[in-house]
């Protein structure tokens, strides 16, 4: 069988690996370098290569939907929260401030401690409203549909 003669030029890394192989294997680099050829050119590694990098992609497009899914539900659960308190908080006297930051900073302290609980047992509140609403079952509601909210009285919003 003829060979063509090549002349190419790698990298020193690359040089030295080559190096390494050939002799931990006992073959030559030509032979080492046909065979990495023959793998890389053959129509099944271009179809495995190309069915990963399918599956990548199509992993990496439902981790993005979930986070977007995710995303929306957080918007969603601070505006209602803004809405609920906006509608109930009452504007407070001056000499009833200072106790109103001081019970502030214990309920802040105790929400903390309570999501430091909940985050350590691994718990995900995003994960229990999905459970909530309906089995996961990769339908990811568009960006520009809304999602289905309700007001601080329980009327639907707006």
């Amino acid at each position: 069988m003829t060979r063509a003669r090549l002349n190419i030029f790698v990298e020193p890394e690359h040089a030295r690996r080559l190096e390494d192989i050939s002799a931990h294997r006992g073959v030559s680099k030509s032979s080492v370098i046909a065979a990495a050829l023959s793998s890389f050119l053959s129509p099944d590694a271009m179809d495995q290569r190309e069915a990963a990098t399918a599956r990548r992609l199509d992993r990496l497009s439902r981790q993005f939907e979930r986070l977007e899914r995710d995303q929306a539900i957080l918007i969603e659960t601070v505006a209602l929260y803004l809405r609920h308190y906006l509608t109930v908080a009452l504007p407070v006297p001056e000499q009833q401030q200072e106790a109103l930051r001081a019970q502030g900073r214990a309920r802040y302290a105790q929400f903390i401690e309570q999501l430091a609980r909940h985050v350590q047992r691994g718990r995900s509140l995003v994960r229990e409203i999905h459970e909530e609403i309906g089995p996961l079952d990769g339908d990811v509601p568009a960006p520009s549909a809304p999602v289905p909210t309700r007001g601080p009285c329980g009327e639907d919003g707006a």
